[in-house]
């Protein structure tokens, strides 16, 4: 049985494109969601993050989102108000979560997919950005 591994995608991210590039260079052709167009449930969500072992601050993405605008830097605000205004702007969310039977990472860097991968990677992987990760 072929494994199924699961990435929720953005392909303007280069950190995504480097995790997906990862995935499929291990030889698996994964079930690629581009969560922007179609974001996750609340308990999708909810789930993702707990199993990654975040909590929902730690899964906000801050960089040219609205993040700041809706005030989600104030250490009073909780962790359901974070994820209501992730459900509510899907970019917030912090990609790539990929999924496997092996667990469920937050992928940033790329090269923290290989934890999870039911094959790893051999020898050297290039990022778009020329910088080579050592695999294997």
């Amino acid at each position: 049985m072929t494994e199924t591994v699961t990435i929720w995608h953005n392909p303007d991210c280069g950190t995504s494109r480097n995790t997906l590039a990862m995935i499929r260079a291990a030889g698996i052709e994964p079930t690629v969601v581009e969560y922007l167009k179609a974001p996750p449930t609340r308990d999708e969500l909810a789930k993702a993050i707990a199993d990654a072992g975040l909590t929902p601050r730690e899964a906000a993405r801050e960089k040219d989102t609205p993040f700041s605008e809706l005030g989600l830097g104030d250490p009073e605000v909780d962790g359901d108000r974070i994820i209501d205004a992730m459900l509510e702007h899907p970019i917030l969310i912090n990609r790539p979560f990929v999924f496997t039977s092996r667990g469920v990472r937050l992928c940033r860097p790329s090269e923290v997919v290989q934890e999870i991968l039911p094959e790893p990677l051999q020898g050297e992987f290039t990022k778009e950005d020329g910088e080579v990760v050592k695999v294997g």
